[in-house]
């Protein structure tokens, strides 16, 4: 297994942190962004594109432009992942290419030291909210996978941070890594085995929660069967 670790190109966001991973053999199918608005908000996202190889690596391109120049365009995640669905249906729908992908617009509130996140998803796991109390909390994101159909909603859903308080998105090559867990049928880590993980590591920040992350996937071994997307924005105390 190959990691990508790209802390050196974050974008900083004043008051806040922010840290990237992408694990896997291929990472080719594995996406994410942070980015800077032009009033003071942050746009970002995190998707998995289907398939492997050329075919993905295309999709993953025009993905992450769509994505970024919709939301810049029009600072609305679920706008934007309708804009996604449409551009994706229009030009791959005779060859099944679709992705899902968690997006949202990060508003900094200095007042308080932590920040505000209007986010959408189009089929990708929930993110997870690692409390500066010890909790972690799966957040109720819900749409389709983007591209599959000609049309499909997306809703927006507000996550409030605060200081100590970690956001942590990732792919579903994560829960779908296959453990031998008892605990689900067909012997996958699952979404309440990661529940636990992340309440154990709550509370924290974003460079840990990546880097704990990281080394769960690296137990996983041949488990490890997907390419597996990693992103953390934190509110320092």
């Amino acid at each position: 297994m190959s990691a990508l670790i790209d802390y050196a190109s974050a974008r900083i966001i004043p008051g806040l942190r922010w840290a990237p991973n992408v694990l896997g053999r291929r990472l080719a199918d594995g996406f994410y962004d942070l980015f800077p608005l032009d009033d003071g908000r942050w746009g970002f996202f995190l998707g998995d594109v289907s398939g492997k190889g050329v075919e993905a690596a295309a999709v993953t391109a025009l993905a992450r432009y769509t994505l970024r120049a919709a939301t810049v365009y029009t600072p609305d995640p679920a706008a934007a992942l309708h804009n996604l669905n449409r551009v994706l249906w229009q030009e791959y729908r005779e060859d099944a290419r679709y992705c899902t992908v968690v997006c949202g617009i990060l508003t900094p509130t200095p007042a308080v030291g932590g920040f505000t996140a209007v986010v959408a998803s189009g089929g990708h796991p929930e993110p997870l909210l690692l409390r500066a109390d010890g909790s972690a909390n799966y957040q109720c994101t819900k749409g389709r996978i983007v591209g599959a159909f000609p049309t499909s909603q997306y809703t927006n859903t507000t996550v409030v941070a605060n200081p100590g308080d970690t956001l942590l998105l990732y792919s579903d090559g994560l829960t779908e890594a296959r453990t031998g867990s008892s605990e689900t049928t067909d012997g996958r880590y699952g979404t309440a085995a990661l529940a636990r993980f992340a309440a154990d590591l709550a509370p924290t920040n974003a460079a840990d929660a990546v880097a704990a992350v990281t080394d769960l996937l690296s137990t996983f071994g041949a488990g490890l069967t997907d390419d597996t997307a990693v992103m953390a924005i934190s509110a320092p105390r």
